[in-house]
């Protein structure tokens, strides 16, 4: 039975349910009067059921269809402007137990070689992040237990929050690990962890299971349930998401709103980010082997309608994909994005930013520009790419954050912290073209900043960044 409020995987993603939402969707995919009140309910910017979404991502009428876009794109600016969150991932370690057999980190690959970063070398790495610019990471590490227990992750932290080089400082640390006990939760919220992020990979319980033929990952209703588990260790910002092409995407669509509305329903926050990343190649696996792939136009449908379903949460795309395709995606509801990213471990120390080490890459990276060029590229799209970690320093988190972005007064604090932090990388890190750009990117927006004293106090900050009599000014 479909139950929203039940702690049970196979009862708040429920087959059933899924499969009658598809028919659903497909009965109603041309029903105009349908899809127009659907269209005025989502206006009203409250989010959608999985069930009227699904409508919505199957509707075959081009006027509607241009009206979804429309809305998706209104409802982005509504809730978080023209803001573009930077971020970066750290690969700590490709050991794993698990078999996943879209994944080269998987124990059977022999030939790709098992790197773990001792405390020195991410030192080096949080370093060469810094130069970059960087102050936000999402630590990545396979699953093992005896070269990556929680121990290693929570000294890694301690590690990578104790680095101050020059005017660097990694400001937030959000974790994407294996599901763990609530225990280990505990222990991640104690050591300050902004998001825990964990993707489902695909809510067909069938098929995950032959995607995961070995190790503790096999366990679909543990995986799935480890949000539950990790709100009950105080983590209150979690992030969701699914690996779209291992399953039929409509399927995974549902599966993946239904999971949002049972965060909301048992813990009353829903997901602070949900990410959409797509199969690509990697070592030892052959994308084609998954037949369930979907065209730049379906996957920008998508993250359209999700972010009409979902207005209030981040909507994450990383460097899987390429600059058109993430230009097209920013629009329609993408509102964080990693730059300059490398996918292997030990990927950043020692290399320039022309260098890219292969060999124990998780995944081929389609946009390898350098931060600096994917933040100039921003600008020049008129967006501000925000290096702000303010919500998470202050304790704007969870459903004090959620309020705020719901009944969008988040923006009194981000769009002035996102101009602040965006001129400390003009400053520290950026070349002559951007500084260029940015600083005048930032003297048009600070007329848009709408209270008096907020503004003044900004242009005040922004005077004593330059001057370098300041950093690290927050809202």
């Amino acid at each position: 039975m479909y139950d929203p409020k039940s702690l049970k995987a196979e009862e708040f993603i429920n087959d059933e349910e899924i499969l009658e939402t598809l028919a659903y969707a497909e009965k109603n995919k041309d029903n105009a009067a349908l899809i127009d009140e659907i269209l005025e309910k989502a206006e009203n910017r409250k989010g959608l059921s999985h069930r009227d979404a699904a409508v919505l991502l199957d509707c075959t009428l081009e006027d509607r269809n241009r009206r979804i876009y429309e809305l998706a794109k209104q409802i982005k600016k509504d809730f978080y402007g023209n803001r573009i969150v930077m971020f970066a991932p750290l690969y700590l370690s490709n050991y794993c137990i698990n078999s996943c057999v879209y994944c080269p980190y998987h124990r059977q690959n022999k030939h790709i070689p098992r790197k773990k970063l001792t405390q020195e070398e991410i030192k080096a790495e949080v370093i060469a992040l810094q130069d970059m610019g960087h102050k936000r990471l999402a630590l990545e590490t396979g699953e093992d237990p005896v070269n990556n227990p929680i121990e290693y992750v929570l000294e890694s932290i301690k590690t990578i929050y104790g680095i101050k080089h020059k005017n660097g400082a990694i400001r937030r640390v959000n974790v994407n690990i294996a599901a763990t006990t609530v225990e280990n939760y505990q222990k991640l919220k104690e050591a300050g962890i902004g998001t825990y992020i964990l993707f489902q990979e695909t809510y067909h319980k069938e098929s995950y299971e032959k995607l995961h033929p070995a190790g503790p990952k096999h366990d679909y209703a543990y995986h799935t349930e480890a949000m539950d588990r990790a709100m009950e260790g105080g983590i209150d910002d979690v992030g969701l998401g699914v690996l779209f092409g291992l399953e039929m995407y409509r399927y995974e669509f549902a599966g993946l709103l239904m999971h949002a509305e049972h965060l909301e329903a048992v813990h009353g926050v829903g997901p602070h980010t949900i990410s959409v990343p797509r199969v690509k190649k990697a070592d030892d696996i052959d994308p084609t082997a998954f037949d369930n792939g979907i065209s730049d136009d379906t996957f920008a449908k998508i993250i359209a309608c999700i972010r009409i379903a979902v207005p209030y949460t981040g909507m994450i795309i990383s460097t899987r994909e390429s600059e058109a395709v993430r230009a097209r995606a920013l629009s329609l509801g993408i509102s964080q994005i990693s730059g300059g990213s490398r996918t292997s471990v030990g990927g950043y120390a020692g290399y320039t930013p022309d260098e890219r080490p292969h060999d124990t890459e998780q995944f081929d990276v389609s946009d390898q520009r350098s931060l600096d060029e994917v933040v100039n590229w921003l600008m020049k799209l008129g967006y501000i790419p925000s290096f702000c970690t303010a919500c998470y320093r202050e304790g704007r988190t969870g459903d004090r954050f959620m309020s705020l972005c719901k009944n969008g007064q988040i923006q009194n604090c981000c769009h002035p912290n996102a101009l602040m932090t965006l001129k400390e990388f003009l400053m520290d890190y950026a070349s002559e073209d951007t500084v260029s750009v940015g600083n005048k990117l930032i003297e048009s927006e600070i007329p848009n900043v709408p209270n008096d004293k907020t503004r003044g106090i900004l242009i005040d900050n922004l005077s004593k960044i330059e001057q370098g009599t300041g950093r690290d000014f927050r809202f």
